[in-house]
């Protein structure tokens, strides 16, 4: 192998792809393997330390003395360990959010990131059975073209022009939006935004609401980002993270506080689906439990739990 600086260069890069990939090397081997002496690949890792400290890129090349060899370390871990890409597996399979030729390409993705690669055969031998079983949503439309460029006219308070399938007809509508945020739940993506232009008086049940409009991803058949800008002051933007914690199954409704006695066998469950529920009394029979909710969305998880659920009250 040629050593001059275009070798040299090379060589450096050769040993910093390995390193990066989570291989551990050895002085000994890598000298056998350039041609070169043990002190030249002491300087090569030396001057790959020094690159790695210049950068910032809170990476160390340290000496691992079990393995007699030097791997890579993140100060900051950057990639994903085993167990996380094996749990994203198992929540991206479980949400069946996508079609199969839109899903089986990011796990793959993902399970290439797995190191060494033993743990990717494990890995993928703990999804294979879920993947091939993998059933598609009833929808059948890709959700993957066009979620960046949406995800962008959010951030960058773009409005939009959409054309939309009611649900339950097949009825198409056109809406100009201000769209302020995207979500997904129960098996669905959706975009969060206030209308413009409208008659509440006609098309809402609740003409006071003043809370945005949720349309499924799936049934957006086109949109049109213009260059239009509308503006939400700080104080005044939409949380995701707060709506989430008030909506059931993705439905509005008035914002109202519940109390309701929970019998069943779990109250874990019920604090887990109404993150802003609180235990306000329990005795032998059972939970008093209160909660601030969206209206449509906790009808129906009220009554999807039968005889468990007593003395519903709004308060």
């Amino acid at each position: 192998m040629n050593q001059g600086s275009g070798g040299k260069s090379a060589r450096l890069l050769m040993i910093y792809s390995r390193l990066a990939k989570g291989e551990t090397l050895k002085k000994s081997q890598l000298a056998q393997e350039f041609h070169v002496t043990e002190r030249s690949v002491q300087r090569d890792i030396e001057n790959l330390r020094s690159f790695v400290a210049e950068q910032m890129l809170m990476q160390d090349i340290i000496y691992d003395g079990e393995a007699r060899g030097y791997r890579l370390t993140n100060s900051v871990p950057q990639n994903l360990t085993n167990s996380e890409i094996l749990a994203v597996c198992k929540i991206l399979l479980e949400s069946r959010s996508m079609r199969r030729d839109e899903m089986m390409p990011i796990l793959d993705k993902l399970v290439a990131c797995c190191v060494p690669a033993e743990n990717r055969k494990a890995v993928g031998s703990l999804v294979a059975n879920e993947r091939f079983h993998y059933v598609e949503p009833h929808h059948g439309r890709p959700i993957l073209d066009g979620l960046w460029e949406i995800g962008q006219a959010i951030q960058h308070q773009n409005v939009m022009k959409i054309q939309y399938e009611k649900m339950g007809s097949a009825e198409i509508v056109e809406r100009t939006i201000e769209p302020v945020g995207l979500m997904f739940s129960e098996y669905y993506f959706y975009l969060v935004a206030f209308i413009r232009d409208i008659d509440r008086e006609a098309e809402f049940e609740n003409p006071d609401d003043l809370f945005p409009t949720i349309y499924r991803i799936d049934r957006i058949r086109s949109f049109e980002v213009l260059e239009e800008h509308f503006r939400v002051p700080y104080k005044d933007r939409f949380e995701e993270g707060e709506f989430r914690k008030r909506v059931q199954f993705m439905y509005g409704g008035r914002l109202q506080r519940i109390r309701f006695k929970y019998t069943g066998p779990s109250i874990e469950a019920v604090l887990d689906r109404l993150p802003t529920a609180r235990i306000v009394e329990q005795n032998e029979s059972g939970w008093t439990i209160q909660a601030e909710v969206f209206g449509k969305g906790i009808d129906m998880w009220l009554r999807s739990q039968g005889d468990y659920i007593e003395k519903v009250d709004f308060i």
